[in-house]
């Protein structure tokens, strides 16, 4: 197809006042006038012959270097492609239509073999809202998902396009977000200020109207907000990266920014052990020293025994003695349960999806297993059974069987929310320093390795596929077993005798 490059300049003839082209006597003039090029493509739908166009280039060789590009980008289309040649045209007239620049071969040739439009870019927002909705996945991971889209990755990442899609803008997001934790941060402390004024006014009994000024103040602040932490932040990039991954796949586009963003390491909070000093703390301030407590033994023994009468002991005990989750203690089978070898066998769980309760497999390949129960915990589960049994026979017809070994009174499944619920009201009813469900899985390992169980054992207990999350995550200290643990290595330090000094008898 036919194609130039030309130079010409708005120059007008003063007598008619029409445009003189490349008529103008100053286009001898080197800087006179700008370059543009013409090039014939694929005719349209209707047979008819069309011409691009473009101009306001300051050099032949800028004119001239578009126009190669057109030309290669017109060539991606076989001849006889009449379909393929049109899709290319109609790309071309689109960019020069809204003055874009040319789209880049090696992108436009990858859309063309995946059969991608080439005339519409998908936007970030879009292609997350395509990947949410392909996935096949458990609903409680999807709606992670979601929410990281909803909240974050949308907001702050929807109108790029895809393929435009750079590292610097993920960073950009990220440096947005701890500007509004710094927001939240301060806002936060405004309220607490003016809750602590409300709270001194009622201890005062101070006077109607200074109580319903304080109250009109804390309506008028913004609502208490937890900042995007940084694993929250992590979780975040993680979301991204799978679905830019998925995007690759699918060949929208071949980089991913995501995989290239740096954040600070995020620390998992430090399981710590609930000492007296602890406690004492804890007592006056109403502040937990770590978001993950553990009770010692001693302190889980004082809570086993306050609930010793409760309908559902034999699963808190379960919990605390054997390290099991919430969600599988929840999924527990009657035929996962084998009280004469002394053993169950965790193979389902219930799962939430917001308030919906799901069954689904164990959270890993690793966490499907069995675990071996002790004497007291075997027992415990007996006398539940019974209870279960009587339970049953009461109820009647109206019992739900569900199959489950835990259940409400009626046989319906356990609800995992309703479960930690009923735990924090035994901790608070109990007065002892407070742990969330999940946390007697943590008090669990720590309870056996103060019982020098081996840390291979405990792996296999807690059921993790790698020894050293089992080490680093879910094993707090307990302070005796440290002491413990210097004595013996002091121990082991052969000395002569010694005075108050340190100094061995005859030093000088």
């Amino acid at each position: 197809m036919q194609g130039s490059t030309s130079r010409r300049c708005g120059c007008r003839d003063p007598q008619t006042g029409k445009q003189l082209g490349q008529g103008c006597p100053k286009l001898t003039q080197r800087r006179h006038g700008k370059w543009g090029w013409r090039q014939e493509i694929p005719a349209d739908e209707g047979g008819k012959r069309r011409t691009l166009r473009r101009t306001g280039f300051d050099s032949a060789t800028a004119a001239q270097a578009e126009l190669d590009k057109v030309r290669e980008l017109l060539k991606i289309a076989d001849a006889d492609d009449a379909d393929g040649q049109q899709q290319i045209a109609e790309m071309l007239v689109k960019a020069i239509a809204e003055g874009q620049p040319l789209p880049d071969s090696d992108e436009v040739k990858r859309k063309f073999r995946t059969g991608l439009s080439l005339t519409q870019e998908m936007t970030v927002g879009e292609w997350l809202d395509q990947w949410l909705a392909g996935l096949r996945i458990r609903k409680s991971g999807i709606a992670r998902y979601e929410v990281d889209v909803r909240c974050h990755l949308k907001p702050h990442l929807g109108h790029h396009k895809l393929s435009r899609l750079r590292i610097s803008h993920i960073s950009a997001m990220f440096a947005k977000i701890d500007e509004a934790n710094e927001e939240t941060l301060a806002a936060n402390a405004v309220r607490r200020q003016v809750d602590e004024r409300r709270r001194e006014a009622w201890a005062r009994k101070a006077g109607r109207v200074e109580q319903l000024a304080v109250v009109a103040e804390m309506r008028s602040l913004p609502p208490f907000k937890r900042p995007t932490g940084l694993a929250t932040q992590h979780r975040i990039k993680a979301t991204l990266r799978t679905a830019l991954n998925d995007a690759i796949a699918e060949q929208p586009i071949i980089f991913n920014p995501a995989a290239h963003v740096d954040l600070d390491p995020a620390k998992p909070p430090k399981p710590l052990v609930w000492t007296p000093e602890r406690v004492q703390q804890w007592q006056e301030s109403g502040e937990k020293p770590s978001p993950v407590m553990v009770w010692t033994p001693e302190l889980t023994g004082e809570f086993l025994d306050s609930i010793s009468g409760h309908r559902l002991y034999a699963l808190f005990h379960l919990i605390a003695l054997r390290g099991l989750r919430r969600g599988e203690v929840c999924g527990l089978r009657l035929v996962d349960v084998h009280l004469d070898g002394r053993y169950i066998t965790v193979a389902k769980q219930l799962v939430q999806d917001g308030w919906e309760v799901e069954e689904s497999a164990p959270k890993t390949d690793s966490s499907s297993a069995d675990v071996a129960l002790d004497v007291a915990t075997a027992e415990a589960m007996r006398v539940y059974l019974a209870r279960r049994g009587t339970e049953k026979r009461e109820w009647g017809e109206a019992w739900l069987e569900s199959g489950r070994f835990f259940t409400r009174e009626g046989g319906e499944w356990l609800h995992p929310g309703l479960l930690s619920e009923e735990f924090e009201r035994l901790v608070q009813r109990s007065g002892l320093p407070p742990v969330r469900l999940h946390d007697l899985r943590h008090g669990a390992a720590t309870i056996a390795l103060a019982a020098g169980t081996d840390m291979k054992v405990i792996q296999t207990m807690l059921r993790h596929s790698q020894l050293s999350v089992t080490a680093d995550t879910y094993t707090s200290v307990l302070p005796q077993v440290s002491f413990d643990a210097a004595e013996a290595a002091a121990g082991l330090v052969p000395r002569g005798r010694r005075n108050t000094s340190g100094l061995t008898s005859g030093t000088q």
